[in-house]
């Protein structure tokens, strides 16, 4: 256990120091600059000594006057180097931090659904801001002060064994009791601080939660309530942070205390060492400066151990976002330009992530089979829970399939790239989903390098243009987040207009008018009898009125396909479709 744990470590130093790569050249330089300034700071108490028991008794103004002029040269060399170390140390930092965010979104673009099912958007907001601040800046510190520290540790210690060795090793022989408490303390430390940054993030969670909520809580008077809720998350982050900083206070007051020995020992044992003459004045003088230097790197290391633990459970939290396996892709995928759109689905069965293997009932789609041809128009209706929004998701491979196969002209789709398969693929949602930007940005998302004709022609087939052309603004009308200064009419026919634009073989309406009052259901159902023509279409409706045109109406539930015919054959069989269409127009 302890060889695995180890050899993991070894793993994430390694991934770590592999970030620094693209930025090799300005990281050694920013090292080599710590080295001068640790070498310059080594420089001086020989300097003082040789001005103590030299120069001042002596009178000799000329070399005192000389080296106090190579001093302030070496200040200023301090002061330049310093400058470089603050400024450019800091840029690596912040560099290294940029291609970890951009390789962490890079990353979510090709994690599966199943993920973000799984996973709270504020604790990936979490990761991505706050986790990786705190890596910054030990990707800035946490190098530049060890390898300072080492520097001067070695440093100290040759300089000191020069002008006493038994003196210098009793003081080094507290140095492993140092480690030793360091070492003890680490885990508590690194378990508090992940507990820390665990309850951040379910902060973060709820609040995003609660603003995108911000609506619905406001028309239920329910603010009272969600204060509650954002109070317990509140305390259990103070919680944390509290046994967090218990740890540190272990931690920080120990080592303050090693220091104040360890200065106490110099001034006995130096002391001692003047009083029966085994070092002179410069010497003791000396000595108790170089200890002032050997106190510095311990001082050094322990102000940044919390920045290291704080970063490198950031890296931990990092990496596991990172390992979380992606969209898989076929080693050889069948080259697609545009599909024709025969579908078939062979013996589908489906269950969630989450869902018990050994429970039959868990399962979502059962032992499926299903011909829709190119070209038509196939509705699916059922009771909730059939597994109609689950089986247009399956298409388009938004999740894997655990039995059966869907094919696409022929071909099973696990054997196309996702890629080339979703871009022949358009969907209207009931959800749509607007990006914060303008009107022109989010139907262009249909067709990234669509021209304005283009999208105007787009805008006009979802019957949206005339009423962007009365907006101040026009097609640079901003929409606000999700779409917010817009109704959901609007939306909707932004969302078609995307689809147009994108111009798939087939399309997807799944539940597309079901929020909309009858008068803008109307007009959208024009805008999408309009982009169904041609292409083979797969409509999922609990208004059975807007399907009654359809080529197939396909009955689910959850022991698979029950029914399929037009409307007036699925009402002539008197069953379960027939009771559903009464239902809806039982008045």
């Amino acid at each position: 256990m302890k060889k695995t744990a180890q050899k993991t470590n070894r793993h994430m130093l390694r991934r770590f120091a592999s970030y620094y790569k693209p930025h090799r050249v300005l990281f050694y330089t920013d090292l080599a600059c710590a080295f001068v300034v640790a070498l310059c700071d080594l420089f001086y108490p020989m300097i003082a000594k040789s001005i103590i028991n030299d120069y001042v008794p002596n009178q000799n103004l000329r070399m005192l006057l000389i080296w106090s002029a190579v001093l302030l040269g070496i200040y200023i060399l301090k002061a330049g180097l310093n400058y470089f170390i603050q400024y450019w140390g800091h840029i690596v930092g912040v560099r290294i931090q940029g291609d970890m965010r951009r390789d962490m979104f890079r990353h979510m673009q090709k994690l599966p659904f199943s993920y973000f099912d799984e996973t709270k958007t504020g604790t990936i907001m979490s990761r991505m801001i706050n986790d990786l601040m705190d890596i910054s800046e030990l990707a800035h510190h946490g190098p530049e002060d060890l390898f300072l520290s080492v520097i001067m540790l070695v440093g100290s210690f040759i300089m000191l064994a020069r002008i006493n060795l038994w003196l210098t090793c009793i003081i080094f022989a507290v140095i492993p009791f140092i480690v030793l408490f360091a070492v003890l303390l680490r885990k508590e430390l690194q378990a508090t601080f992940r507990k820390t940054r665990e309850e951040v993030a379910e902060v973060n969670a709820y609040v995003e939660t609660a603003i995108a909520g911000i609506r619905v809580s406001k028309a239920y008077t329910t603010a009272e309530y969600e204060n509650q809720k954002f109070d317990q998350a509140n305390e259990r982050f103070k919680e944390a942070r509290g046994l967090a900083y218990r740890a540190m206070g272990k931690f920080f007051s120990g080592m303050g205390l090693f220091q104040d020995l360890l200065y106490l020992i110099v001034l006995v044992a130096g002391g001692l060492f003047f009083f029966y003459g085994w070092i002179d004045t410069g010497e003791f003088a000396a000595y108790l400066l170089y200890i002032s230097m050997f106190l510095k790197p311990i001082q050094r290391l322990v102000n940044i151990f919390e920045q290291i633990q704080n970063g490198m459970t950031g890296f931990t939290r990092f990496c596991e976002v990172m390992d979380e396996a992606e969209e898989s892709e076929p080693e050889n995928p069948v080259p697609i330009q545009t599909l024709q759109g025969n579908i078939r689905f062979d013996h589908v069965g489906f269950r969630y992530k989450n869902s018990d293997e050994a429970d039959a009932g868990s399962r979502v789609i059962h032992d499926m089979t299903l011909q829709i041809d190119k070209g038509r128009t196939v509705a699916l209706v059922g009771p909730s829970g059939a597994g109609k929004t689950t089986l247009c998701h399956l298409i388009p491979r938004f999740y894997e399939l655990n039995e059966g196969a869907i094919t696409i002209d022929g071909i099973d789709i696990r054997r196309m790239s996702r890629y080339d398969l979703r871009r022949n693929i358009g969907m209207v949602a009931q959800d749509v989903f607007l990006f914060n930007g303008t009107i022109r940005q989010n139907i262009a998302y249909g067709k990234l390098d669509a021209t304005d004709e283009e999208i105007i022609e787009a805008a006009k087939k979802a019957n949206i243009h005339e009423y962007i052309m009365t907006m101040e603004q026009g097609y640079d009308t901003q929409v606000g987040e999700r779409g917010v200064k817009l109704s959901g009419g609007q939306k909707q026919r932004i969302s078609i207009a995307r689809v147009f634009l994108k111009n798939p073989a087939i399309l997807i309406l799944d539940e597309a008018t079901s929020a909309l009052d009858n008068a803008t259901e109307m007009l959208i159902q024009e805008s999408l009898e309009e982009l169904s023509r041609g292409r083979t279409c797969i409509v999922v409706a609990h208004r059975l009125s807007t399907i009654k045109n359809a080529d197939e109406i396909v009955v689910l539930t959850r022991d698979g396909v029950v029914e399929r015919g037009t409307h007036e054959e699925l009402l002539a069989n008197h069953a379960l479709y027939e009771s559903l269409y009464q239902y809806q127009f039982r008045s």
